[in-house]
């Protein structure tokens, strides 16, 4: 089994030999982690918990945790699902690794597609596997939108999208997603779509959809074949709560219910609880909607770049990105992400990945630093 190196140690290496300037402090814009504080009232729940640690947690997470959840697909997409429709996970990253693994453990030649670029995780679950893997590229010339031939689609068990995207801050439309779920039904394969960035968008009236929504729109009401896998880790600020789900097809996630009992990923109940009234909770994450949309305002005045729809990443388009990122750290001391540790076959080539994850002042003072290095 053999796992190729996370893009951060591929960053380190590149910079190793890089001495930065003195005259400004380290600004890092390559980890998709908010840093703002994750909201008083989801630390006072933790701390109030905390005599729980003595109890051992279910796999099938608490039944508040799961209402939560719930009610939140119900309130964001006007979706009810049963119980029996979705599973409180340890995060999505444990989900994406192991998912992949439950579902092809069976198949004899199993074939997984993916979205290139993509989130590392992926493709590790790929490995794990033993999958073939057939990359679903995102160019401009695609405008970064997913598609794939009738030829591959027959050759897939698992097909794994990621909208809205990372790296690449792309969205798609619930048509888009109705013509994948006709797909997956029509070619029998299981379609995913990994959406922990559908909470930071920037307008109300445009936001991000679920594949659940573009499910039910093709007439696929009970899900079949379509998963979908969310966290508060964005949403929240609270990536160290490791809060998420994966919802759908009851059918299959009954099955992976009982594989979940044997890899002892169950949450804590102090996170637990603490998860369960941030999901409940929107006001805190329409608070830190709004520092995103102050930060890409920003990034329109000082780099005349139109924001997104939705995530916190810039796709910048560069001539060389390891030599821009080498140089901007030398010159500026700001590291950026080489969109080429993210993607395979050449894809990411050309760009790099900027996290715009910190507060307004900070995010102004680097974006001014970028601005200088680009016109220098």
């Amino acid at each position: 089994m053999k796992f190729e190196a996370y893009p951060f140690e591929k960053l380190n290496k590149l910079l190793c030999d890089v001495i930065p300037t003195s005259k400004y402090e380290l600004s890092s814009l390559t980890i998709g982690e908010p840093q703002f504080e994750t909201p008083q009232f989801i630390q006072d729940e933790l701390k109030n918990s905390s005599e729980l640690l003595k109890k051992y947690p279910a796999s099938a997470g608490l039944p508040k945790l799961k209402e939560a959840m719930i009610n939140f697909v119900s309130k964001r997409f006007n979706i009810s699902l049963e119980n029996e429709q979705i599973i409180p996970t340890f995060g999505t990253r444990e989900v994406l690794f192991n998912f992949p693994q439950f579902a092809l453990f069976d198949k004899q030649n199993p074939v997984m597609a993916f979205t290139n670029p993509f989130y590392q995780i992926y493709e590790g679950a790929a490995v794990a596997s033993k999958a073939e893997v057939i990359h679903i590229d995102l160019t401009k010339h695609n405008d970064f939108k997913a598609n794939l031939s009738d030829e591959n689609l027959k050759k897939c068990d698992l097909v794994i999208l990621n909208y809205p995207n990372n790296p690449t801050s792309s969205n798609i439309s619930i048509e888009e997603l109705e013509t994948w779920v006709k797909k997956a039904i029509e070619f029998d394969f299981i379609l995913i779509n990994d959406e922990c960035y559908s909470e930071i968008y920037f307008d109300e009236s445009d936001k991000p959809v679920s594949l659940l929504e573009a499910s039910i729109k093709a007439g696929n009401e009970n899900f079949k074949n379509v998963l979908v896998m969310n966290s508060i880790s964005k949403r929240s600020s609270a990536p160290g709560l490791r809060s998420g789900f994966i919802a759908g097809d009851s059918t299959i996630l009954k099955e992976y219910m009982k594989y979940r009992t044997y890899i002892g990923c169950a949450s804590p109940v102090p996170l637990q609880n603490a998860a369960a009234i941030a999901w409940n909770d929107e006001k805190h994450v329409q608070n830190f909607r709004e520092i995103y949309k102050k930060n890409f305002q920003l990034a329109k005045e000082i780099l005349d770049i139109n924001p997104p729809k939705a995530t916190f990443y810039i796709w910048l388009e560069v001539e060389d990105e390891l030599e821009f990122t080498k140089k901007l750290y030398e010159k500026k001391h700001i590291k950026v992400l080489p969109g080429s540790f993210l993607g395979r076959e050449g894809i990411g080539k050309g760009y790099v990945r900027i996290a715009l994850v910190e507060n307004v002042n900070k995010t102004r003072e680097v974006l001014n630093r970028l601005k200088d290095f680009i016109n220098e």
